[in-house]
């Protein structure tokens, strides 16, 4: 989804379905992920449609810009990431927002802090502005505001000796946080050569980077264990009484 068409574009069909697999299954946790720009996309209505959506369905909704920089990738890649979960307003907030930070607001679902630095950024600093161990490299940026994917068949390397080429699909799912030929087929005629580095590119572009979703995954999958933990105590507590 992007702000041009916002929720009334073509794209926008995969949220209402989505949303239309969500009340029939009603999960007791929910990821989503899009661009930054959803949270202005037309003057901030598209996110509200998405919230109330949630909301109305009893979830309790979080939010939290991530930047892939942050989490040992070296692409700046920024995405707001949603986790709701059903009938449990604090739990969403304790997924995305480390506590030390104080930077969580429960009621409105999102940061009212100064930003939180993960453990890669507070270890080598900015990599936005230049990394401080030399073998780091600066960030490739992956910014768009108006499509949810980033076109790597459009990323070129420039050599100082004014030599330009193209991203190999190797290098770019390493950029984003793949192992090597991850999207390589297994089987595939040498003929499609080109039209297979289309769709790796494609593929790869539209991708979630797997490490801020191994993290945010895993905090929800504590977070839910956490909650059982407690819910034991509780019954026990009850029962010897």
């Amino acid at each position: 989804m992007g702000p041009r068409s916002g929720l009334r574009g073509s794209q926008s069909g995969l949220f209402h379905e989505f949303m239309r697999l969500v009340r029939g299954r009603m999960p007791r946790a929910i990821i989503l992920e899009n661009v930054h720009g959803l949270l202005s996309s037309h003057g901030g209505r598209d996110f509200a449609v998405v919230l109330k959506a949630l909301d109305e369905l009893g979830y309790g909704v979080a939010w939290r810009v991530l930047n892939s920089k942050d989490f040992g990738v070296p692409q700046q890649r920024r995405r707001v990431y949603i986790v709701a979960m059903h009938r449990d307003g604090r739990g969403p907030g304790e997924v995305l927002f480390e506590p030390e930070c104080g930077d969580w607001h429960p009621k409105k679902g999102r940061s009212n802090g100064p930003k939180s630095p993960s453990l890669f950024q507070t270890i080598i600093g900015d990599t936005e502005r230049g990394p401080l161990v030399k073998s780091i490299a600066h960030c490739i940026y992956a910014e768009s505001a108006r499509h949810t994917g980033t076109d790597w068949s459009r990323n070129y390397v420039w050599y100082p000796d004014g030599r330009v080429r193209r991203f190999t699909p190797n290098e770019v799912e390493r950029v984003q946080g793949f192992p090597e030929d991850w999207t390589l087929p297994l089987h595939f005629d040498d003929r499609q050569a080109d039209r297979i580095d289309s769709l790796r590119y494609h593929a790869v572009g539209n991708a979630v980077t797997p490490p801020v979703a191994e993290w945010v995954g895993r905090r929800l999958y504590q977070a839910i264990e956490a909650q059982e933990v407690e819910f034991v105590r509780k019954m026990g507590a009850v029962a010897a009484e």
